[in-house]
């Protein structure tokens, strides 16, 4: 990072060189919990399959902030009305969006916290952060909420074409090397307008939005949810699980690491996570991979194969399907494990395990991505004439699939 008086330049392998120039900024990127995103990988298990995949929810955070500078410059040039402090507080709600994200990013959300997604922890600490800004994060806070009287800044930070999906799918097709997720971004900003309050795209963008669209579809299946990737992520849930069911038995399984110890105990699951925001944020991949690596000779033998698995990447092999596994299926599998670990049927269950994913190319249910024409008209993307995201593209589609030993 090259650093002069109030303004950082930051060398971005994606964007090129991305500028901070405001003084609250700053002090945001420099505060420690900000410092963590370094330490959170923005796509869990994705390096397994695909290697230069190592990027972190910090390289993401500042790319998503680039593309919404960018995106604010784009719509005060076409006469939209936006303050300075509206421009700050977009650009904080931005740079913050995913603060709340625990080790693993999306991999543990609902697992090591129950019940609580990492949007409401963004939330718990951008309060904590305003308090300690003497209030300057108040409109950042209104915005991120859907609070603010200005719907179009909301949409920018969270919505079907916000500038957080923008980047990801810009970042993740970089690292991975995935050319299908290629977006244009940019004509994708150029042609953002507002009409009446809300955040709309100039009819000639549609052939972009449509690609926009269809690589996300394409990411999801070949990326996301990829068999391998799928298999590491439920593994990683499933060591958690098992953890807490060891420490529930026996009320002692050292991690190496003091917050994650509290968040795996029981009695953390009863504690308001407002009120242990300070261990949260402690938190990162490190203190996982470092249990894993303690967890490898622990003599539970499902806890110890299971690390032992994921660090020497043995993953447990995954098929998909269309239709539920049946029982029958499920259970010859789980006998052979039993078998062969001496192991009870529950405890092969950590091993041998069905599930479903599913992947939905445009939620119409959802907010719309809307199209304002010449002549003034407003049209869904899915409704526009000889439209590649038509009504059927916007049904989820489901996969089963079934983990197990190979």
């Amino acid at each position: 990072m090259q650093r002069t008086l109030e303004r950082k330049i930051i060398n971005d392998p994606v964007y090129g060189f991305i500028t901070i120039d405001h003084p609250l900024l700053l002090q945001i990127v420099a505060h420690p919990y900000y410092q963590r995103l370094r330490r959170i990988h923005q796509m869990a298990f994705a390096h397994l399959v695909y290697p230069g995949a190592v990027h972190t929810r910090l390289h993401h955070s500042l790319g998503a902030y680039h593309l919404m500078c960018n995106a604010l410059s784009e719509l005060k040039n076409k006469g939209i009305e936006i303050t300075s402090e509206e421009e700050l507080g977009a650009k904080i709600a931005i740079l913050l969006h995913d603060i709340g994200h625990g080790p693993f990013s999306h991999a543990l959300e609902n697992v090591l916290i129950k019940d609580v997604g990492h949007e409401d922890i963004s939330i718990l600490i951008m309060k904590i952060l305003n308090e300690e800004f003497n209030g300057q994060l108040e409109i950042a806070i209104n915005i991120f909420t859907n609070n603010y009287h200005k719907k179009f800044l909301h949409q920018l930070v969270s919505g079907q074409l916000d500038v957080d999906r923008m980047d990801y799918l810009t970042r993740d097709s970089f690292f991975t090397g995935v050319s299908e997720g290629v977006i244009g971004y940019d004509r994708i900003i150029k042609m953002l307008t507002v009409h009446q309050g809300e955040l709309m795209v100039e009819d000639k963008a549609i052939y972009s939005i449509e690609k926009f669209l269809v690589s996300r579809r394409l990411m999801y299946w070949q990326v996301y949810l990829h068999k391998a990737v799928l298999s590491a992520e439920k593994m990683l849930v499933k060591i958690v699980e098992r953890a807490k069911k060891l420490i529930e038995e026996k009320n002692e399984l050292p991690s190496g690491s003091a917050a994650l110890d509290f968040f795996l105990q029981d009695s953390a699951e009863h504690h308001p996570i407002k009120n242990h925001l300070d261990k949260f944020c402690l938190l990162d991949d490190f203190d996982l991979t470092s249990a894993f690596k303690n967890w490898m000779f622990h003599p539970d033998k499902v806890l110890s194969n299971l690390c032992r698995f994921i660090i020497d990447r043995q993953l447990l092999k995954v098929t998909l399907q269309a239709n539920p596994f049946s029982e029958t299926h499920v259970q010859e599998f789980k006998n052979k494990i039993c078998n062969e670990f001496g192991i009870s049927q529950e405890e092969a269950g950590y091993f041998v395990f069905t599930g479903e994913t599913t992947n939905t190319t445009y939620n119409t249910s959802d907010e719309r991505i809307n199209i304002l024409f010449k002549n003034g008209s407003v049209k869904d993307i899915s409704q526009v004439d000889n439209a590649l995201i038509h009504q059927t593209l916007s049904s989820p589609v489901k996969k089963f699939y079934i983990c197990y030993m190979r």
